[in-house]
């Protein structure tokens, strides 16, 4: 048994970009641009590593905001492989044996999954075994309120090296697996079955935000119209904010 750690860079529309495939953005809202992964045995030997950056073909070009945060632009990826070839690459390099994967927050494991249907492939080969490295790591840091601890922030906490770029596929793989590998011992990990829950989902009420009603407020606040770009802008933050993926804590936890 092995555990394959992996992480996933996005890209996503952009107003000012034409669309190759407009009706194709309610299906796939994030576009896989970078898969980076470590494979490890029982003993946490690293066997193998993974990194692929792929073309994008839902949104060719990508998004100002996706290339200021992980430094990927048109040009790095565009000599890169199709979403098919490399996801058939990363197969081989999970191999046959079984394993569990190990993710940074389940979003990864979502956004695999929803790529992988979006081009018809099988996901059979996909372990549903799973780990939230982020989930045990908040619990073992004591974060504050059941929140969850960013990953540069828990690499601080525990004193890990950080010689590396965050918001890199690889790079961020490779985090995960320090975290992983070092608070294993003194937690009570074990792997969940993943389920994308459909049916809770199908029965609460969708949320909707007033994105009218919120450039109204920045309107008001600065006294002056806001500019596309601005709109844009302050949108994305808005739904990237409620993922709290980018939350940090500056004093200290204690891990006793």
């Amino acid at each position: 048994m092995n555990y394959v750690i992996y992480d996933l860079e996005f890209n996503q529309k952009y107003i000012d970009f034409p669309e190759e495939n407009p009706s194709s953005s309610s299906r796939l809202p994030f576009e896989i641009i970078q898969i980076g992964a470590l494979k490890l045995n029982e003993r946490f030997e690293t066997l193998s590593s993974f990194n692929a950056l792929i073309k994008p073909e839902v949104y060719p070009n990508i998004h100002p905001y996706v290339e200021k945060l992980t430094r990927i632009n048109n040009n790095t990826v565009s000599s890169s492989k199709d979403f098919v070839s490399v996801y058939k690459e990363f197969l081989e390099f999970i191999g046959d044996d079984q394993v569990i994967l190990c993710v940074w927050g389940t979003v990864d494991i979502k956004e695999l999954l929803r790529n992988i249907e979006f081009y018809n492939l099988s996901s059979s080969s996909i372990s549903k075994y799973y780990i939230d490295v982020q989930k045990t790591a908040s619990l073992y840091l004591k974060s504050p309120n059941n929140s969850k601890v960013g990953l540069k922030t828990a690499i601080e906490l525990l004193n890990l090296k950080s010689d590396n770029e965050f918001h890199d596929a690889f790079n961020d793989a490779y985090y995960t697996s320090e975290i992983f590998k070092t608070i294993y011992d003194n937690t009570n990990i074990k792997p969940s079955i993943y389920s994308p829950n459909t049916s809770r989902k199908s029965k609460e009420p969708k949320e909707k935000i007033d994105t009218v009603s919120l450039i109204k407020q920045f309107e008001k606040m600065y006294n002056r119209e806001m500019s596309s770009e601005e709109k844009t802008i302050i949108k994305l933050a808005y739904n990237m904010g409620r993922t709290r993926q980018f939350v940090v804590y500056t004093s200290p936890i204690q891990n006793t």
